[in-house]
């Protein structure tokens, strides 16, 4: 693999155009360092956006409005030529060096199929609130604690993803933590002290009922992936990790605020 290719996958309302401009602009310093793929998922409705990733190059496809799941798998239906997976949301970053860092990872480590590095969080002024340094220990608590891998800035091997059927449509908010689980099953991750993205964090959609469908979904997917012995016994741990991520998500907002 002397030339990996890279498939960024970039899913948009077209509502922050902003942003958008912003994920765009880091998606093309990329495209100085690696061959990239960068295909955008967006609503037939959203001209603007539709013609801002044209103007950059990506790919442009039409959102099937059925979630973010099928949005994803969608554009992962485009691949042609690229070895490896990133996600990038709308409104965050990739750093160019890290994900270099993560790709080349992977190359050198052909039985892994999952690099990740760092994230910052940033508010919306690009601030940054605090930095995820995840590490290793992260694969081993998919299960039973939190999901400290990242979605934003992750690399994934596109043969791996696709073994395990992509993203589950079912899902509304856990469909990141279903595949790392799924991955952890078939390969090694890989783990560098690097910083490969930014995650834009939007202290207002932290409404209750999200965070307490997000952790529902959580529980339940981290349920189906324990041996069918330990499940009943799974609320003991989840119930207290979904309090202490629900504490953490009011620190980070706070300390946001305090950026403003």
């Amino acid at each position: 693999m002397a030339n990996p290719q890279v498939l960024v996958v970039l899913p948009t309302l077209g509502d922050r155009l902003g942003h958008l401009a912003t994920a765009l602009s880091s998606c093309a310093q990329l495209a100085t360092l690696l061959p990239i793929t960068i295909v955008v998922v967006v609503p037939d409705g959203a001209t603007a956006a539709r013609e801002s990733a044209s103007e950059s190059g990506a790919l442009v496809v039409s959102d099937p409005g059925t979630g973010m799941a099928d949005a994803v798998n969608r554009a992962i239906a485009h691949r042609t030529t690229e070895d490896f997976y990133v996600w990038l949301g709308d409104d965050d970053v990739l750093l160019p060096q890290g994900i270099v860092a993560l790709v080349e990872s992977l190359v050198r480590a052909p039985d892994a199929v999952v690099a990740f590095g760092r994230c910052d969080y940033v508010n919306d002024a690009g601030a940054v609130i605090v930095t995820s340094r995840a590490g290793s220990l992260a694969r081993w608590l998919l299960p039973w604690g939190p999901n400290f891998i990242p979605h934003p800035g992750t690399v994934i091997r596109l043969q791996a993803l696709e073994k395990v059927g992509g993203f589950d449509p079912r899902l509304l908010y856990a469909l990141d933590l279903d595949v790392f689980l799924k991955l952890r099953r078939i390969g090694n991750f890989v783990t560098l002290s690097v910083t490969a993205s930014q995650f834009r964090w939007h202290a207002e959609s932290l409404t209750v009922a999200d965070r307490w469908a997000s952790s529902k979904e959580a529980m339940r997917v981290k349920r189906s992936h324990l041996p069918l012995w330990l499940r009943p016994f799974s609320p003991l741990w989840h119930w207290p990790v979904a309090g202490a991520s629900a504490l953490a998500a009011k620190r980070v907002s706070r300390l946001s605020a305090q950026l403003r």
